[in-house]
């Protein structure tokens, strides 16, 4: 056997440090140049407290690479367990911060328990996904405890009005099953209710059509009336839900934040999340080829452009590094998910190919919404982009995921000799 440093992927390391310079940059820019005269004292230490976090990262990193790959596997349950906990704490205890109570307050450190749970909730379900036998993927009952250790903290996250890092677990539903190997009208019937979601928030006819269509589709390919059942029921009802959800129970600034994406410039919206959306397209296409060069962006520099170090952190890097910067910014992210893609099919046993999907959802999912909220296409809904938006919580999540990713390949040799 190798020695384990041997076995240590340098390569995706290298990403995660280019990943994090590119925000501590970007950041550095919205919080150091002509911008930080409009901004509050606290945001403009956030670049302080960013790299202040990147560090603990590092530590996080190392230990991580120290545990043996049975503590992932043993600890599934309890971290998932915990952040649970952490959760259910954070609606009665925390603190409300831009009108999301999901902050715990742990003397000095100030923990936003929903990205958190993001880690524990895709090693449960490595662990549940890895402990079944191949005969038992086609049962929907199985899936449907599989989506219910996701929904769990969905929910909470919900009722925390964190609606956005909700949809995140929503969207690992589809991933995990086909990764684990569910057969594809489980997987297609587990991602419809997103689809008829989505377009019900568009236009609602093509919502209604997408239903109907579904659940002829679902009784064409399986001929079993259950599985209709269950399509017209994720389709039909959840579109039902969702005008239910917009006339009933959000509140008029909340039905804007969803809607505004589809006309912005409509006099609704023009003054308020659409005028938002406004300046970030404007701020990205303004960057040209080459971009206006660091802390030289008009939008951003003026700020007109809200939360710059935050969600739209991508409209900072496409206004100041223009396209040539967001293409090798995407481009560093398309490495590093197919890299880790690798990483987990090098490992034999599934749960570490498990984990490694899961992260690879997570990641995914976060730079669609992300860059689709800063170029317009998709509503605004307050999702990080991973490693270079700032956020301590969201900077360890998502680094505690590619460690124990990291670490699993490095050890994957030791995974053989525990079974399935």
């Amino acid at each position: 056997m190798r020695t384990w440093y041997r076995n240590l992927d340098y390569f995706t390391l290298l990403l995660w440090v280019l990943l994090v310079g590119v925000g501590l940059v970007a950041i550095y820019s919205t919080t150091h140049g002509p911008a930080a005269e409009n901004l509050a004292e606290s945001v403009q230490h956030n670049f302080t407290r960013q790299l202040v976090w990147a560090g603990i990262c590092i530590v996080g990193i190392g230990i991580a690479l120290a545990l043996p790959v049975r503590f992932f596997r043993h600890a599934a349950y309890p971290i998932y367990g915990l952040t649970i906990v952490l959760l259910i704490a954070a609606l009665l205890f925390g603190r409300e911060v831009n009108g999301a109570q999901s902050w715990l307050v742990i003397g000095p450190l100030r923990l936003q328990v929903s990205e958190l749970a993001k880690v524990g909730t895709v090693l449960a379900l490595a662990q549940l996904l890895s402990s079944q036998r191949v005969g038992t993927m086609g049962n929907v009952r199985f899936a449907l405890r599989a989506v219910g250790l996701i929904v769990l903290p969905a929910v909470l996250i919900i009722m925390q009005n964190d609606m956005g890092t909700a949809l995140v677990f929503f969207g690992l539903v589809p991933i995990m099953l086909f990764w684990s190997g569910i057969p594809i009208s489980v997987v297609l019937l587990m991602l419809s209710p997103a689809i008829a979601g989505y377009l019900a928030l568009v236009y609602m006819p093509a919502a209604i059509a997408f239903a109907i269509l579904f659940t002829l589709g679902m009784w064409w390919y399986t001929h079993e009336r259950y599985m209709v059942a269950l399509g017209a029921l994720f389709t039909g009802g959840v579109a039902a839900v969702v005008t239910f959800v917009l006339t009933n129970i959000l509140q008029p600034y909340q039905v804007d934040r969803l809607l505004s994406f589809t006309n912005p410039e409509a006099e609704q919206y023009r003054q308020g999340v659409g005028f938002h959306l406004v300046q970030s397209k404007a701020a990205i296409g303004s960057g040209g080829l080459w971009g206006k060069g660091f802390m030289q962006g008009t939008q951003t520099q003026g700020s007109y452009v809200p939360e710059q170090s935050t969600d739209f952190v991508f409209s900072v890097i496409g206004e100041e590094f223009g396209f040539v910067g967001a293409t090798v910014v995407l481009l560093l992210f398309a490495l590093l998910l197919v890299r880790i893609v690798r990483l987990g099919a090098d490992v034999k046993h599934p749960f570490g190919g498990i984990v490694a999907a899961g992260a690879v959802g997570i990641y995914l999912i976060h730079i669609f919404i992300n860059i689709g909220m800063a170029t317009g296409i998709l509503p605004v809904i307050g999702i990080p982009l991973p490693f270079i938006s700032y956020g301590g919580s969201a900077l360890l999540a998502n680094t505690a995921m590619l460690a124990i990713v990291l670490t699993i390949h490095m050890r994957r040799d030791d995974l053989s000799i525990y079974g399935y």
